[in-house]
């Protein structure tokens, strides 16, 4: 039997990486290299969490794979191309879990429930059925390891998609209607490095809570529908 390690939170970030979000490139691989340094500054906290990136468009690129980000000289860079598949993500990610849950616990870590943080610019490909994986990833009969998702909608992403895609109510945010995508980008980020900090500061005085921060300049988007 592996020995017991601590504690540890896999927290996935997907990422919309369809054209759309090409002008705004800069901010997305900014906010991803000042969430590493942050981090960096926050070693306890960061020994708590494994971080991993999928960017997605038509298809799903591993950018970042269950990362103890101590360990990280520099994470590499988000690319844009295609159109917006909502399904190819949650399959990917629904295909991916059981065994990043099974490798962390042949580690010898206890596992606690993953957390995603979803941001998107759109709406879905059109006439695309993501909803079944995402009923099956998010539904803890089928996945034991069911994750908390967290949807950061910005640009033309509708609240009431983002309502669909988080497990809870209070975890479906949308960007103020005109805010400035890079902005938004920017905000999200930032909104996701205070989560991790916390979370993690939060797991390793042996609370197991999610703490998720809320970007500025977004609201719930119970509230926009």
């Amino acid at each position: 039997m592996s020995e017991n390690r601590g504690s540890l939170l896999p927290v996935y970030v997907l990422a919309d990486e369809s054209g759309s979000m090409t002008k705004h490139l800069g901010e997305l691989n900014q906010g991803l290299q000042s969430l590493h340094g942050t981090l960096l500054g926050e070693p306890m906290a960061a020994a708590k969490v494994r971080f991993t990136v999928l960017g997605f468009s038509d298809d799903v690129v591993t950018r970042v794979e269950l990362a103890d980000l101590r360990r990280e000289n520099q994470l590499p860079e988000l690319a844009t191309r295609g159109t917006t598949s909502y399904a190819a993500v949650f399959t990917a990610l629904l295909d991916r879990l059981p065994n990043d849950i099974g490798r962390l616990k042949s580690e010898g870590y206890k596992v606690h429930r993953p957390a995603v943080f979803f941001l998107s610019d759109g709406m879905p490909n059109s006439g695309e059925d993501w909803q079944t994986p995402h009923r099956r990833l998010t539904d803890r009969a089928v996945t034991p390891a069911a994750p908390n998702v967290v949807a950061c909608g910005i640009g033309q992403a509708a609240p009431a998609m983002m309502l669909e895609v988080a497990t809870k109510k209070e975890f479906a945010l949308i960007s103020v209607p005109g805010a400035d995508l890079g902005k938004a980008i920017s905000s999200f980020f930032l909104a996701l490095t205070k989560s991790m900090v916390e979370s993690g500061r939060s797991l390793a005085n042996g609370n197991a809570e999610l703490i998720v921060t809320k970007p500025e300049g977004f609201h719930m988007a119970i509230d926009e529908v």
